[in-house]
């Protein structure tokens, strides 16, 4: 099924007979279903991002871009995008009294930027993880880790390097991926966050994208994705387990 099918079906753009050829596909491969899923969380995440500050006066002129040619471009335009949305968090047009906090903001625009990506997700893929926990420790300055998730029916496809979207906190940050059998993936932001020391968890939520957040040491974790609360909790709680053995 073309990917200009899928982003119709998404944006409302389709017809009521295309709407059908892709629901039925859908139920067929749950692989598409979660593309779906990513493509709608995207979506959110976008609305979520911008649709506050479209009003705000500002220097930089930057062309919208919808959700289909975020795809289409592929991770030039995500990235392109991220970087936009991590300086409206900087100037804090994104986080104000009552909203959630910078790293939950965070995670959820990575995650909706590089979910939909069927080809480079990633990085650095899983079978180079030495090679990845290597780099991504030196350029956070202090070890981390990747969490094995495989209790939870989750793969690790790998991760990248996140810039940093604060100038009070030049530190870079880490995201790590991780993919079940049905094509539902996770993503785990690991930062640097030497001003806070609230380590329970948290929880937030934007529509059906949930966020579980804590810090741990020098280290805030963000574990999101398109689960309930408690199943993601509950992989959270994994996530933490291996930290603090």
């Amino acid at each position: 099924m073309k990917e200009e099918q899928l982003h119709a079906y998404v944006d409302g753009a389709a017809t009521e007979e295309e709407r059908r050829v892709v629901e039925a596909a859908a139920a067929r491969d749950p692989a598409l279903a979660a593309r779906l899923r990513a493509y709608e969380q995207q979506n959110r995440a976008l609305h979520a991002a911008f649709d506050g500050v479209l009003d705000e006066p500002h220097s930089l002129s930057v062309p919208m871009v919808t959700a289909w040619g975020w795809s289409r471009w592929g991770g030039m335009a995500a990235t392109l995008l991220l970087g936009v949305a991590c300086g409206f968090i900087a100037r804090g047009w994104m986080v104000g009294p009552g909203s959630a906090p910078v790293i939950a903001r965070e995670v959820v625009l990575a995650h909706a930027a590089y979910v939909p990506e069927v080809r480079h997700p990633v990085e650095v893929t899983a079978s180079e993880e030495q090679h990845l926990v290597a780099w991504l420790s030196k350029r956070l300055s202090t070890p981390i880790r990747a969490p094995s998730l495989v209790g939870a029916g989750y793969q690790l496809l790998g991760g990248r390097l996140l810039p940093p979207t604060q100038p009070s906190d030049p530190a870079p940050m880490a995201l790590l991926m991780y993919e079940n059998a049905q094509g539902q993936r996770l993503s785990l932001l690991v930062k640097r966050e030497s001003t806070n020391t609230e380590t329970a968890f948290r929880f937030s939520e934007d529509g059906a994208t949930r966020v579980f957040y804590w810090i741990d040491g020098p280290l805030g974790y963000a574990l999101t994705g398109d689960l309930p609360k408690d199943e993601l909790q509950s992989v959270a709680r994994l996530v933490y387990r291996q930290l603090n053995p």
